[in-house]
Formats: C-alpha cells, sequence, structure tokens
C-alpha cells in the first residue's frame, strides 16, 4: 500500500515553464503533492509498520537531500566526496549514491532508545572488485547502513576508550562508542561478520554478499538488539540507545567507483 502511494508522489509532475506562473495551476498542484505525501505517511501508519520514523532522504525527487541527512567527509582529509543525489529510481524515490575514489557518508542524528528493528531496500549496480573489508587498502563499500550507540563508555575496554579519546581529539568530534554496520559486499558471502580494520568500535556484517546479483532490489530487516549482542554481546549485556542512523559508501582506498541505491529506510516497531 505504501508503496503504491509513493509510487503516485513521485509522478506528480511540476508545472512547465510555461505555465510557471500560473498560480491557478501551481497551487492545486502543491496541494495535492502536500496532501498525498501526508495520506502516503498515514497510510503507513496505519498499516502498523512505523514506530518513530526516519526523515526521508528528501521529499520531490530533485529536490536535494532533506536536511536532516547532514553529510560528513573524512576529517583533515582532502578526499573527493561520495555522491548523494535524492532521485527516481524504477518510478519511485530513491537515494542514488556513487563513488569515484571518494568517501562520504549522510548522517542521521535519532537519539532514543534503539527500536525494535530497522528495515530498507537497496541494490547495488556498479560494484567494487578490488574491495576487501578485512584489510586496510581494501576497506571500501559500495553501500552500507550503519547505526551508532552509545554504549557505556565503562563497558569499553581500556585501551580502545584511550583511542576514542585520541580520535576525538584529532578530529574535534566526539566518535561513537559502538557502531554496527550492514553491508553490500562483492567479496564476502551473507553472513559474514567482522571487525574494521582501522577501528574495534565499528564492526560489520554483510547482508548481501557474493551470492546476491548486482542491478536487483533486495530488502532488509533487521532486528537491532540481535544484530549488537552478536558483534558487541561480549562487552555489553544490553543494547544501548541509538545516536544516529548512517548511509554511506567509499572507494579511497581501492581507487575505484561504485553506484547503488536505496530507499524505504525506516524504523519498524515489534510486531
Amino acid at each position: 500500500m505504501a508503496r503504491t502511494c509513493w509510487q503516485t508522489v513521485a509522478h506528480i509532475q511540476a508545472p512547465t515553464k510555461k505555465k510557471c506562473c500560473d498560480t491557478t495551476m501551481r497551487q492545486p498542484l502543491l496541494l495535492s503533492a502536500i496532501v498525498l505525501i501526508a495520506s502516503c505517511a498515514i497510510s503507513t501508519r496505519a498499516a502498523g509498520q512505523i514506530d518513530a520514523q526516519l526523515a526521508p532522504f528528501g521529499m520531490m525527487p530533485g529536490t536535494g537531500i532533506h536536511p536532516q541527512w547532514q553529510f560528513r567527509g573524512l576529517p583533515g582529509k582532502t578526499i573527493a566526496p561520495t555522491a548523494f543525489e535524492w532521485t527516481v529510481m524504477g518510478g519511485v524515490p530513491a537515494l542514488e549514491v556513487r563513488t569515484e575514489r571518494s568517501y562520504g557518508l549522510l548522517r542521521h542524528a535519532w537519539k532514543g532508545a534503539a527500536p525494535a528493528e530497522l528495515a530498507w531496500r537497496w541494490q547495488v549496480a556498479q560494484t567494487l572488485p578490488k574491495a576487501d573489508i578485512a584489510v586496510k587498502s581494501g576497506d571500501d563499500a559500495a553501500l552500507k547502513v550503519c547505526v551508532m550507540f552509545d554504549q557505556p563508555i565503562a563497558e569499553i575496554p581500556l585501551l580502545q576508550r584511550a583511542s576514542l579519546s585520541l580520535a576525538g581529539a584529532a578530529t574535534g568530534e566526539a566518535m561513537p562508542h559502538a557502531t554496527l554496520c550492514y553491508l553490500w559486499d562483492n567479496r564476502y558471502p551473507s553472513g559474514t561478520t567482522g571487525v574494521n580494520p582501522y577501528t574495534s568500535r565499528v564492526r560489520y556484517m554483510v547482508l548481501n554478499g557474493t551470492e546476491s546479483a548486482a542491478g536487483v532490489w533486495l530488502s532488509q530487516r533487521r532486528r537491532l538488539a540481535d544484530d549488537f549482542a552478536q558483534l558487541f554481546g561480549a562487552e555489553s549485556p544490553h543494547t544501548p540507545p541509538v545516536t544516529a542512523v548512517v548511509v554511506g559508501a567509499e572507494s579511497d582506498n581501492t581507487q575505484g567507483s561504485s553506484l547503488a541505491y536505496i530507499d524505504q529506510l525506516r524504523w519498524l516497531s515489534n510486531r
């Protein structure tokens, strides 16, 4: 139901240049778009699927990224930025994520207890053949979704606490205490888990791997408590509050290029 609704939103056409100053044309169009967007949100909630929601990546395609999704690069580095564009893919709005020897992510601040589940739909049209997430020289991803947690500092091993402090001092930003990243990877099979080669405070889980075809939409739905327990459970007996959700891609280590899409990123409540 929700997907059909958003498909309709994507097909609302802006007035042509010839008619742009005709308020009798413009006002009904704007009103219909607003009403339809509101009805999409209401119909989705009515289905009982959404708890506390993340902002969409954008509103109307071509109007830019929603301001709650803030771009982040590597502090102190002069690396080309990954390109993010809110567009239409297959008749529905989607976030296009394109790398060209670049690095970048979109970060959505979100503070509160971890919702039951996180769901989304994604595809990778162009992979990174040289990427290898197990080593620093290959630590690139064509697409990833990460959740940052406010894990109590007392649960973190002493040496890692010191690393967090040093990293924070070097970048001028507080480092997340625990980050769980879901990856689309073309070297390892789905189910592969590991620790980021640069920092043990970031751990990953491959959801779509060598068995997944490029250019095909695939849906994901993850229970955060289960995944956090699998990757960080040795340190923490509970799931800490969430501080942010991130969508990103990078190809700076392997000097490659990639193209991917993601949409319908949302929290789901218990059912």
